[in-house]
């Protein structure tokens, strides 16, 4: 791991800088499981959030720092490819996906009308593709390529099931990018910190705390801009947070007009587990080890994929 700290600590400090007070309705929680899966199974959470989600099919195999930071590589490439399509109409170069690069659904330039969330939008997806760069590098030949990414049927099944509508286009107006944003970031954050306990080394642990700063501090923005715009933006915010919690094991503080902080009570940011992370982006809340959905199709790559049972 020598040459990989190396360049971490190296690279990180030349970079800038996915139920606590929401009740997630059984509604909500019911209508997961529907996207990517081909079947409705029993929708109880219990033992859903617990130990690693290898790729065996979860449990508690040890885990690497590269099956880490490849795991947190695929999250990178969704919010990378998400931030770059509605800023720019175009997701990452080749050069940035990797050899077996898969494709993306959906996705196009937003028309932004407020010059102020246009430049956050901008320097939110420099951050996110340096992000995957920076993975990338430290990786080398481990790090994996781009999975299948979908857009346009995943956020048609969380509208849906969240209850803000039978369909959802988050590059159709800069509202809806705020709120597809807002389905992410406080992902990323929870990732991240959740990853703590599994990183081994000291380098890559830094780094990876410089990464999980940057996405804290587009958590904020998103948030913030959220709760300013108030109304039915604020109002299907709050929703997406029960449909979020009931994937992903809680870890979420209500958003409102002066709650802001997604923290717990001793105001420290929530992490996930990787099985959690993945019932959230694999739109999926039933128990069991679950491999693909939602935006990931056909599922992650590398060792990390499967939710634990």
């Amino acid at each position: 791991m020598k040459k990989l700290d190396e360049l971490l600590v190296k690279r990180s400090v030349s970079r800038r800088g996915f139920l606590a007070g929401i009740g997630a309705s059984a509604g909500a929680a019911a209508a997961l499981g529907i996207a990517g899966c081909s079947s409705n199974m029993a929708t109880s959470m219990s033992g859903s959030g617990s130990g690693s989600g290898s790729g065996s099919g979860g449990g508690s195999s040890a885990v690497t720092d590269t099956d880490i930071l490849n795991f947190a590589l695929n999250l990178e490439y969704l919010e990378a490819e998400y931030y770059l399509r509605a800023t720019t109409g175009a997701g990452l170069s080749a050069t940035d996906t990797g050899s077996s690069a898969g494709t993306v659904t959906g996705g196009s330039a937003v028309t932004f009308t407020t010059p102020a969330i246009q430049y956050y939008a901008n320097e939110i997806a420099a951050d996110e593709r340096a992000h995957v760069e920076l993975l990338r590098s430290a990786l080398g030949s481990s790090a994996v390529s781009m999975p299948d990414i979908d857009f346009t049927d995943a956020f048609n099944a969380a509208a849906q099931a969240a209850g803000i509508g039978s369909s959802f286009d988050p590059f159709a107006s800069e509202d809806n990018f705020l709120l597809g944003a807002f389905l992410f970031e406080d992902v990323g954050v929870t990732a991240y910190h959740g990853a703590v306990t599994l990183i081994s080394s000291t380098s890559v642990l830094a780094a990876a705390a410089g990464i999980l700063g940057t996405e804290a501090y587009h958590a904020g923005e998103i948030r913030t801009l959220i709760a300013q715009i108030g109304g039915t933006v604020l109002a299907d915010a709050v929703k997406i947070q029960a449909l979020r919690a009931a994937a992903g094991g809680g870890a979420e503080t209500t958003l409102s007009a002066t709650t802001i902080v997604n923290a717990d009570s001793n105001s420290i940011s929530y992490d996930r587990t990787t099985s959690e992370v993945l019932h959230i982006v694999y739109l999926n809340a039933n128990a069991g080890m679950i491999s693909k959905g939602g935006f990931f199709p056909n599922g992650l790559n590398g060792n990390i994929t499967v939710t634990s049972s």
